[in-house]
């Protein structure tokens, strides 16, 4: 093995480790883990399955480091587990039907959105459980960690978003989540990261029916991933809400500068 050969799989498992670290805490890893596909010359929508194929066991783990506040969604989880799998379905079988260009030009107005909405969930959140108060509605633990309508429309195109690209679907998560009302950011992490796990499985298996996938440049990935998925996981956890959702707006910020940068060069 030479040495460009040699470097260019170090290039792969380290992005690999960073991404999967960075889709347990919040998301967006995926702009560490795809670049470097692309560094290594695999072709664009080859690489774009196989980004979720290496980052596939990662979110298993990160859900798992996050599973005893997953529990307390007990009631919402079954349903917004489903439109997560319908959703990733539908996503993994737009990449592969169509080119990504044109989606592509969406991202930095979703990150835009999502990183705003996220920054400003706190105030957001104080409105709706006014209005909650106002129409005498009980805001207990309970009430708190139920999922509306809006927010299953919502998750259904996130999840879309999902199978078909993924970039900042975990911030999209997160900003949704905190504007109905969670106000718990491990509690919220969690639930993206379960939800993020579906999609990538559906759309993993999409992906590799279909022979979209990169096996050489994967496999190294999906080691580094999963440890980087666990260990990021169990980081989170760790961390101070207020530190967390600080790291969660700049991770969005930069993700949003970096994005339309890359489309004014284009």
């Amino acid at each position: 093995m030479d040495a460009s050969l040699i470097a260019t799989y170090a290039l792969l498992a380290s992005a690999a480790f960073g991404a999967g670290a960075m889709n347990s805490v919040a998301g967006g890893g995926t702009f560490l883990s795809f670049p470097a596909l692309l560094a290594a010359g695999v072709p664009p929508v080859m690489a774009n399955a196989s980004n979720s194929v290496a980052l596939w066991p990662g979110s298993l783990a990160a859900a798992w480091a996050f599973r005893a506040e997953l529990k307390r969604f007990r009631k919402s989880l079954p349903l917004l587990t489903l439109v997560a799998f319908l959703g990733g379905i539908a996503g993994g079988l737009l990449l592969l039907a169509t080119s990504n260009a044109a989606f592509a030009s969406l991202i930095p107005w979703l990150l835009l959105v999502a990183t705003v909405l996220f920054a400003f969930s706190t105030q957001l959140s104080a409105f709706v459980a006014r209005l909650r108060q106002g129409a005498n509605r009980p805001d207990d633990a309970s009430a708190s960690r139920q999922v509306g309508a809006a927010g299953f429309a919502f998750q259904l195109l996130v999840s879309i978003y999902g199978g078909f690209f993924g970039a900042g679907m975990g911030i999209l998560m997160l900003a949704a989540l905190a504007i109905q009302g969670f106000d718990d950011v491990h509690e919220i992490n969690a639930l993206k990261n379960w939800l993020s796990a579906v999609i990538y499985s559906v759309a993993v298996v999409t992906f590799v029916v279909a022979d979209a996938v990169s096996w050489p440049h994967t496999t190294v990935m999906l080691v580094t991933g999963t440890l980087g998925g666990y260990a990021g996981g169990r980081v989170a956890r760790r961390i101070p809400g207020v530190w967390l959702r600080r790291f969660i707006v700049v991770l969005g910020s930069l993700l949003t500068l970096a994005y339309f940068y890359k489309a004014q060069a284009n």
